[in-house]
């Protein structure tokens, strides 16, 4: 077998017949050069309607204030920050996967690392909305960085992990931008010279001019290098610094060392979850079946499951610890939340994010659409309740039972929140409609490599033993978008 070739026993990355460059540009770029269908229609319209819901929630909330909300003098904090740190942890498997595993040069991150890349830069806004709204003072939000003297005496306190959330998401929006912008310019270079008229001025912008030399990918190779490497640190610093929020408070269900790795380890897990939300729903109402295969969907059920399972040792060993410390007021926060007034939110968390993602053991699950889906959208329901869970149960019954409240939502945070998933799909699909959702340059490297269409042309080439090739056809059984024909050609 020659030595250039990528292993037989490796499952495709694309598949597809008569797989051409050409063809993968045609089939990307579809969407965006073609007025868009009906799904698309139906889907931004439900997404406008819920951005207006989030317009009319925070503006009602800037003109009423913060007793809008369901907050009281015990419970501080409840939806505005469960809310905040959820949108958050969505945000970080769009650098996962475009900086970690280019890094580690893992090639199936090439198909999915567009979306995934854009759900961190809308996610990210999603939160940066809470952190201006639950302020009581908007208007005063550039309070939070260091001003000149002319302001006054204004220095932020920079022993306060609110500041530190400050530049840490801000910083994490800037790079993330960056990479993200970085990797579509050739891609917009590719819809420039397609186009004509106005949009063809309007992408000649956007793409900075992008001339396709030699010397230009090679900058533009060393530059996503150099992002990468900054942006890998940022995958565990920023939810550590969310963490740090809660963890260097003397709160009992709080105060814990554990929550660092405890909250990176969850919000890689939700955002996973919400980009195979997204992409399930994407390469079908798209026709991208061809270059998100079952691989694509089955390793990131294979990341579910793991990051699932490293949450699920955190919340027992929180729990252990809280017993093992015996200290009365750590241990009646975990009794309170497992049998107190939010014990349904707990539960729910432990059966979301524990119990569910332990189904990924099973192939057959695991290489389901319909069931991953499911899945995935439960997972990120989990780790809603999971920041419910920690934030609310936490605060609702304190030292002094004469003070002990509850917290009962109202229609403002309820519009808020499900507002802001509504904002999140309109820019999604906005993205989707003017901007290809997978990467076409990083997919054509596939082409001649990890294709199914390569790899048949090796088969029949005799370039693998004859116990590879059969190990090889029992894999794509669970290909979805390979017909029983492709799999006979490979005899």
């Amino acid at each position: 077998m020659s030595s250039h070739n990528e292993s037989i026993l490796r499952e495709p990355l694309m598949t597809g017949k008569d797989i051409t460059y050409a063809k993968i540009t045609d089939d990307i770029l579809l969407p965006v050069e073609n007025k868009p269908n009906k799904a698309w229609w139906i889907g931004f319209t439900v997404a406008v309607l819920g951005a207006l819901l989030w317009v009319v929630s925070v503006s009602y909330t800037f003109w009423t204030g913060i007793g809008a909300w369901g907050l009281n003098k015990t419970v501080g904090w409840a939806w505005d920050i469960t809310d905040f740190v959820w949108w958050v942890g969505i945000g970080h498997a769009g650098t996962l996967i475009s900086a970690v595993l280019l890094i580690f040069r893992q090639n199936w991150r090439n198909s999915i690392n567009r979306s995934a890349e854009a759900m961190t830069i809308f996610a990210v806004i999603c939160a940066a909305t809470y952190v201006v709204a639950h302020m009581g003072r908007p208007w005063l939000a550039y309070w939070i960085f260091p001003l000149p003297n002319q302001f006054g005496s204004l220095w932020v306190n920079f022993n306060s992990p609110l500041v530190w959330d400050a530049f840490a998401i801000s910083t994490y929006f800037t790079v993330s931008l960056v990479f993200w912008y970085c990797g579509l310019l050739p891609d917009i270079a590719t819809i420039r010279d397609r186009a004509t008229g106005l949009r063809q001025k309007i992408y000649s912008v956007l793409s900075f001019g992008w001339n396709g030399s030699v010397k230009t990918w090679q900058r533009f190779e060393i530059v996503s290098l150099i992002l990468a490497g900054i942006s890998t640190p940022l995958v565990l610093s920023v939810h550590t610094i969310v963490s740090f929020d809660f963890a260097t408070s003397v709160i009992p269900g709080w105060h814990t060392t554990i929550f660092p790795p405890y909250f990176v380890a969850g919000a890689i897990f939700s955002g996973f979850a919400m980009v195979q939300t997204l992409l399930l729903i994407l390469r079908k109402v798209m026709n991208f079946e061809n270059y998100i295969t079952m691989f694509h969907i089955e390793a990131m059920n294979k990341i579910i499951m793991t990051t699932g399972s490293i949450v699920g040792i955190a919340y027992l060993t929180e729990l252990f610890i809280a017993m093992y410390s015996q200290s009365e007021y750590e241990m009646y926060a975990f009794e309170n939340r497992m049998f107190g007034p939010y014990a349904w939110a707990y539960w729910s968390m432990m059966t979301c994010n524990v119990i569910s993602p332990q189904l990924f053991w099973f192939k057959k699950i695991r290489t389901s659409i319909p069931i991953s889906w499911i899945l995935s959208i439960v997972v990120n329901i989990g780790m809603w309740f999971e920041r419910f869970v920690i934030i609310v149960t936490s605060l609702h019954r304190d030292y002094l039972p004469s003070s002990w409240a509850m917290f009962y939502p109202t229609w403002t945070d309820v519009g808020i929140f499900v507002g802001s998933i509504g904002l999140f799909f309109t820019l999604f699909l906005l993205f989707l409609r003017f901007l290809p959702g997978i990467a076409i340059a990083e997919v054509k490297l596939l082409l001649k490599s990890s294709s199914l269409q390569h790899k048949t042309k090796l088969v029949k080439e005799g370039a693998f033993p004859a116990e590879q090739v059969e190990y090889f056809r029992d894999s794509l059984g669970k290909y979805d978008s390979v017909t029983e024909q492709e799999i006979k050609e490979l005899k």
